[in-house]
């Protein structure tokens, strides 16, 4: 069904893929692996044509999808074959509403009202998106736009789906809802997906095989990853208990289990202290017209605390974030750091203060270059120069003459974490920062949070940074906490917020600590 014939492709004479030759059948679940940069998107986007007819850059080689050459044939003339999201779905909206969007592509084709009619009512339900079909896609979470996204390609009804971090913004229920949907269209209709995804760990159990980049090697998904340099907790953990052949699922490496629970001793749990609260929120409300966001919350949050905010999408925590912040809506409650409301701040007094990383780290950026937004952070927080630059290499390889728009999701996210940090504000909030991040960059990042003198909260669906990073977990549902505790104590209680060490050795968290007490 698709087929890479010694391709090369290069920009401004550097290549990003070299010599791929690859085949992958019809039917087939093929996941793309590799490090951030290693080329996994420009693979993706030479499937549908986007690469080069729209990106530009040199094509050498064949790419041959369904027989037909992309070089030959724009994105337009590949639409009814290639269905693609992208790691940004916003991007790619054309309509207002979930309904027009997810038609809009079958339009395009020409296809008849009654079969647009169908296709629409069964794309609502294979992805949840029933109860939203009504609303605009500007009133929707990050994860719903992102199912949006994803019923848009499927309304096509194409032979190949291509998606590109398609679990990035959802909750771990959501992510195999949307997964095993994906399951069902290989399994059931014959369909050929292609995914790339940073967490490894809620795609790997269901692909048949695996490609790696920038190498190229495809084989099966265990012997793959194991010689990755990005791998989900438990290949690795396989590795470290030294079992043969390395399993790509909880329920494969339960079967390994036994003898490794029984050289392990039982994990010591220390409870700290909780420490003196840098911030304190009270009966937090907010109301977006008939919908209730965030339902009389209230939280102190410790200076030095790790807290992770957790909960499905449209659970109300992006909401609270904002609200927190200042510069968000807040329908009724209080705030108070030192004795003074964030939200009566002016807004470089308010970044001193609290903090906040959006889900769209770029809505923040507004400069030509990577270097003009440091040496702006610089000096609108008061720092000698280069403060801010020092901070961003701790995190990430960042070109200081790229454009910021030009830079991936995980470098974007760097810089503008690099600006927030530049001010050391007393509270860091973060929504959904390991988006973009592969295993190694998200190492990083946790360890430089761990680093700060601030108390930091970050939303996530990311259980397994959650495992690696967090001291604190409070859990929303529909706009109310629901539970608030020691990490270790929140995640194992839970099946849907567990990481995958939890699920196969009970109180354990990390392969680290495993590795440790062995």
């Amino acid at each position: 069904m698709i087929r890479f014939e010694d391709v090369t492709i290069t920009y401004a004479e550097q290549p990003v893929l070299a010599n791929i030759s690859v085949e992958i059948s019809e039917g087939e679940l093929c996941l793309v692996v590799g490090r951030t940069g290693s080329g996994k998107s420009t693979f993706l986007r030479a499937i549908n044509g986007l690469v080069p007819h729209f990106s530009g850059g040199t094509l050498a080689g064949r790419v041959l999808v369904d027989g037909r050459d992309t070089a030959e044939f724009p994105p337009r003339e590949l639409a009814d074959v290639v269905g693609f999201v992208g790691q940004d779905p916003v991007a790619g909206f054309v309509a207002d509403n979930v309904e027009d969007e997810l038609a809009y592509s079958m339009e395009s084709l020409g296809l008849p009202g009654d079969v647009m009619r169908k296709r629409v009512e069964e794309t609502l339900d294979l992805l949840g998106l029933a109860p939203v079909r009504d609303r605009p896609l500007a009133t929707l979470s990050g994860g719903q736009q992102q199912r949006v996204a994803i019923g848009a390609a499927l309304t096509a009804h194409p032979r190949v789906l291509v998606l590109d971090e398609p679990t990035s913004a959802l909750d771990p229920g959501a992510a195999e809802d949307v997964l095993a949907a994906v399951q069902r269209l290989v399994h059931d209709l014959g369909m050929t997906v292609v995914i790339a995804e940073h967490r490894l760990e809620r795609v790997a159990q269901y692909a048949d095989r695996a490609l790696l980049l920038p190498e190229g090697r495809i084989g099966e998904v265990g012997e793959i990853l194991a010689a990755a340099p990005v791998a989900p907790p438990v290949v690795r953990l396989a590795q470290v208990a030294g079992w043969s052949p390395v399993p790509v699922s909880v329920r494969d490496a339960r079967r390994h289990a036994t003898s490794l629970r029984e050289r392990l001793p039982e994990p010591t749990t220390r409870k700290a202290a909780r420490a003196e609260p840098v911030l304190e929120a009270r009966d937090i409300q907010v109301k977006y017209g008939d919908v209730r966001a965030v339902q009389g919350v209230s939280l102190d949050i410790g200076a030095g605390e790790r807290i992770a905010l957790m909960g499905r999408n449209g659970s109300g925590k992006s909401s609270l974030l904002w609200a927190v912040q200042g510069s968000g809506k807040r329908t009724s409650g209080t705030v108070s750091v030192g004795g003074t409301d964030p939200k009566v701040l002016k807004p470089a007094d308010r970044r001193r203060t609290v903090a906040l990383v959006p889900q769209q780290p770029s809505d923040l950026l507004y400069l030509e270059t990577v270097a003009e937004e440091c040496a702006q952070a610089d000096a609108e927080t008061g720092q000698p120069a280069g403060t801010c630059r020092t901070l961003l290499e701790g995190l990430a390889s960042v070109p200081q003459d790229a454009h910021p728009r030009d830079l991936s999701e995980g470098q974007r996210l760097a810089l503008v974490l690099a600006v927030m940090l530049t001010g050391a504000p007393g509270v860091l909030l973060l929504d959904e920062p390991t988006r973009g991040l592969d295993y190694p960059a998200k190492e990083k990042l946790a360890g430089l949070l761990k680093s700060l003198d601030s108390a930091v909260v970050l939303a996530t669906h990311d259980v397994e940074f959650v495992a690696e990073y967090a001291t604190r977990v409070i859990v929303m549902a529909e706009g109310e906490v629901v539970a608030d505790g020691p990490a270790r104590e929140v995640v194992t209680s839970s099946p849907v917020f567990a990481p995958q060490v939890s699920k196969i050795l009970g109180p354990w968290l990390t392969v680290a600590d495993v590795e440790a007490a062995l």
